[in-house]
């Protein structure tokens, strides 16, 4: 008998060289039930025929990716960053998808992702702490846009590596306290194993993420060495690193969650791998190290 795969699906991100349509088409032909979309796919096709390659195809969309970076501290940064995410919650809404995933963002010090700080940086732009408090300050100014579009703001914690660069959350703790202030269908979080994997208060977190009523999704992918030279390009499939998926995926369905899983793979080999041959063992993996736990 072959596994339900009903709940797997399939990030595009994981697939990144395929189009929407062909990633999609993968994703079906796996036997998975959903597909987590990019924004830029989304604006490309347009909402509702990128809403309409993956209906046709008999799926659902389970995340849109990616509102955010919330911690500019100039006016001008605030207001791109205020106009963007509106926008990205306008085109969840549009394309039917229920929760938009927020990367919140990393230090004003940043010049770029994975870049060296601003020569120009000063104190001020290394103030963790304050970058943190302008996150509440914008996801106060949102929550009342995505309640309007009933699309829910997903805090992602990433891992403490990136905390620099693109989020200064780094544990689901975290974002439970920066999504406290707001109705559990506005502003939830996202278990994401590749960030979270190593963090000692975890079980708590989720289950704590359960009884508030916040877990909005759960995506897998393993922890991976050596690191690629591109930190962020090191996860692995399902099963090929370090993660304890069975624990996880236990606390996970302990707290009451239900939805879909997504994998989300940023990896050079695997987006150079046949979408098609991806999307199969994305499922294999699912049913091999999450399904019989959840």
């Amino acid at each position: 008998m072959s596994a339900d795969l009903s709940r797997c699906s399939l990030n595009t991100a994981t697939v990144k060289h395929a189009s929407l349509a062909e990633a999609v088409e993968a994703a079906a032909a796996a036997g998975l039930g959903a597909v987590g979309l990019w924004r830029h796919q989304v604006q490309e096709a347009g909402a509702e025929k990128a809403a309409r390659i993956v209906s046709d195809a008999g799926l659902r969309v389970s995340s849109l990716c990616r509102g955010g970076f919330l911690t500019a501290s100039d006016g001008a940064g605030i207001a791109a960053a205020l106009e963007d995410n509106r926008r990205a919650i306008e085109e969840a809404a549009a394309v039917g998808a229920r929760e938009l995933v927020f990367v919140v963002g990393g230090l004003p010090a940043t010049s770029a992702p994975g870049q060296g700080p601003r020569p120009d940086a000063g104190p001020a732009d290394r103030d963790v702490v304050a970058a943190r408090a302008r996150v509440a300050d914008r996801l106060a100014d949102l929550a009342p846009v995505a309640a309007d579009h009933d699309v829910r703001i997903v805090l992602e914690p990433l891992h403490p590596m990136f905390a620099a660069d693109r989020a200064v959350i780094s544990t689901l703790g975290q974002a439970l306290d920066l999504a406290a202030p707001f109705p559990a269908g506005t502003v939830g979080v996202v278990v994401d194993t590749y960030h979270v994997w190593w963090d000692p208060a975890l079980e708590g977190s989720i289950a704590r993420a359960g009884r508030e009523g916040r877990i909005a999704g759960y995506q897998v992918c393993d922890w991976v060495l050596p690191l690629a030279a591109e930190p962020l390009n090191s996860r692995g499939h399902v099963g090929d690193g370090y993660v304890d998926f069975p624990t996880i995926s236990r606390w996970v369905a302990a707290a009451g969650y239900d939805g879909d899983v997504e994998t989300e793979i940023f990896n050079e080999d695997v987006w150079a791998a046949d979408p098609a041959q991806t999307a199969a063992t994305v499922g294999e993996r699912f049913a091999r190290h999450v399904l019989p736990h959840l």
